[in-house]
């Protein structure tokens, strides 16, 4: 059992026990132990073996106990009797916008909703408003809230989904009766949720039951769905559904390409194949009745006389036809990235001192990063005030000098205000390397409003980023109204970066936006937004993002030196002249307004 699947478990008892009216401090205890764990760095097995548990930071000798016996034998007493405690259902009413525990307790012992189709019944009929705290227009929220979660039913963020299929696809590669095997499908063109994982194996005929045998078998299936010699299909106990299909050895080429989609890039490539008087299927290209050879998927297309098309770009998105005139790009790679900017520590609500966060990234091999702590109005964050910040920039000037190996930028992710200005007065921004400004409240606003109040924002000259531009949280809340084209533009007049927060239930800028973006000249930076170690491992999914947007490391802000990071980040600031104790907001024409 692995650590997330271990910490999953620690969070829903921690959802649970809030739902029974549980110490708030016992549930904190359950809560942070799960996010220690999540960011835990070292090897969790080994820990668990040698009975060290205790000594990660957050995790107390009885939930120590809790861990290892979950680890162990994959029960969880103390979960399995909060399970029988309260109503199953209640997990997915909780996950509704706007509906923290107390509001679920409520709803459960007042009006016996137990689940979701309970609750939208409910709704439906206005009996929430009965409720003190609820009204007409929480009763249309929690509404949208349940057709949001019934629309991403099943899907599953994409680090999730990836990890399992890895754990499933190393067991099978073990195997000597397992020539091959790969990920297929939309997790392997790096969409950002997925409904199922596909697996593809190269697999002799003769050899195919054992094989299907010891995928089913595996520990962490909880149900099988169907078990066959070509195909079969599991649960596994996180509820994510695995298939795994096996191919003759000859074929693979030919049923990696086709199961790795998209339905629309295949459909186009069969038409290609048609004009070519070629045949095109999952099993092969024929002429005629003659099946073409490929050792591989840059085979395949050659065969159709193409260049080879990365996975992600395998959307119908004009990749046939740049792959046909040798015009595709030339993607970002993990080693083209050189640092980032935005990470938090413990200055505010992240899970690592300054020292961690600076070391880990060294041990990543990062040459530079940027420290961007929270500002005041994320209160709830335990933003920084400009006393607190002056402090930590004196704390960056002395690691500095103890770690000439990195360069440590300091800034902050300044909140935008409701009205466009930032979160700090003009003369301490100007004593920052670099400024994230980003929306984290009212997030209701009119699409011009918000539109309008990013612009205002993006134009204060301290503004290097905008981060996270849409505000969306995968599978749990909707960007926000905003008029994406018109801040390219405006951050391309500006020269203005714009985010691609490579935190996973983040992703945004949607990939969809990033080649317009670029089109327009907007520089993209990857964020990994890391509150803890691990977090800088996000980073390789934002690259990944970034790939499937078609970035170039020219594209990129992370593929380039600390240097010109800098000069970047100040540039705007040339003529800039900031006003002590002032918080200022600037017009289109980079006027100050009053």
């Amino acid at each position: 059992m692995d650590k997330h699947r271990v910490a999953a478990a620690l969070e829903e008892v921690a959802t649970l026990l809030e739902l029974t009216g549980a110490n708030p401090f016992r549930v904190r205890a359950f809560t942070n132990a799960a996010r220690s764990l999540d960011g835990f760095d070292a090897d969790f097995e080994t820990f668990v073996t040698e009975g060290r548990l205790a000594e990660i930071p957050g995790i107390g000798k009885g939930i120590a106990s809790d861990i290892t016996e979950l680890a162990t034998t994959g029960r969880l007493e103390i979960l399995e009797t909060l399970k029988t405690t309260v109503p199953i259902g209640l997990l997915d009413v909780i996950r509704v916008p706007g509906l923290g525990p107390k509001k679920v307790r409520a709803l459960w012992e007042k009006l016996a909703i137990t689940d979701l189709d309970g609750l939208e019944a409910a709704a439906k009929e206005g009996r929430l408003r009965e409720l003190e705290g609820f009204g007409a227009k929480t009763e249309e929220k929690i509404l949208a809230g349940v057709a949001r979660l019934r629309k991403d039913a099943g899907r599953v963020l994409w680090p999730k989904a990836e990890r399992l299929a890895t754990l499933f696809a190393d067991t099978l590669r073990s195997r000597p009766d397992v020539h091959r095997i790969e990920i297929a499908g939309s997790l392997r063109r790096r969409l950002e949720t997925v409904h199922d994982v596909d697996l593809l194996a190269a697999v002799e005929e003769s050899d195919r039951d054992a094989v299907m045998d010891a995928f089913v078998g595996n520990p962490l299936v909880r149900e099988t769905l169907a078990r066959g010699v070509t195909k079969s299909s599991i649960v596994t106990h996180d509820g994510v559904q695995i298939d795994l299909r096996a191919v003759a050895p000859p074929e693979f080429p030919f049923a990696l390409h086709h199961f790795t989609g998209s339905k629309e890039h295949n459909t186009k490539l069969r038409g290609r194949a048609k004009s070519l008087g070629l045949k095109m299927s999952e099993w092969g290209i024929f002429r005629g009745d003659t099946p073409c050879e490929a050792e591989d998927e840059a085979g395949v297309f050659a065969l159709l006389g193409l260049s080879y098309i990365p996975p992600e770009l395998r959307e119908d998105a004009g990749e046939i036809e740049a792959a046909e005139e040798g015009a595709l790009p030339v993607l970002l790679e993990p080693d083209d990235v050189r640092g980032a900017l935005h990470m938090h520590t413990t200055a505010s609500d992240g899970r690592a001192s300054l020292i961690e966060m600076v070391d880990a990234a060294r041990a990543r091999g990062l040459a530079w990063i940027g420290i961007s702590d929270h500002s005041p109005a994320a209160f709830y964050a335990n933003g920084l005030d400009a006393t607190r910040l002056d402090a930590q920039r004196r704390e960056i000037e002395t690691l500095r000098a103890t770690r000439p190996d990195i360069a440590i930028l300091h800034g902050t992710e300044s909140d935008i205000l409701d009205d466009g200005r930032l979160d700090f007065d003009d003369d301490v921004l100007a004593t920052l390397d670099f400024v994230v400004a980003s929306v984290h409240s009212r997030f209701g606003l009119s699409l011009d409003a918000m539109t309008e109040r990013v612009l205002t924002a993006i134009r204060h000259p301290a503004v290097a980023i905008l981060g996270h531009p849409t505000g969306r949280l995968l599978l749990e809340r909707e960007p926000f109204a905003l008029d994406v084209d018109r801040v390219l533009e405006e951050a391309a007049r500006l020269g203005v970066a714009i985010e691609l927060n490579a935190n996973p239930h983040r992703l945004d800028l949607d990939w969809r936006h990033l080649r317009r973006a670029t089109s327009l000249g907007v520089t993209i930076s990857i964020g990994p937004d890391a509150h803890e170690v691990a977090g800088l491992d996000d980073l390789a999914i934002g690259v990944g993002i970034a790939r499937k947007g078609w970035l170039e490391p020219a594209h990129v802000l992370n593929c380039r030196s600390a240097e010109e990071v800098l000069s970047f980040c100040r540039r705007r600031r040339e003529n800039w002249s900031p006003v002590a104790g002032a918080r200022s907001r600037y017009g289109a024409e980079g006027v100050r307004l009053a």
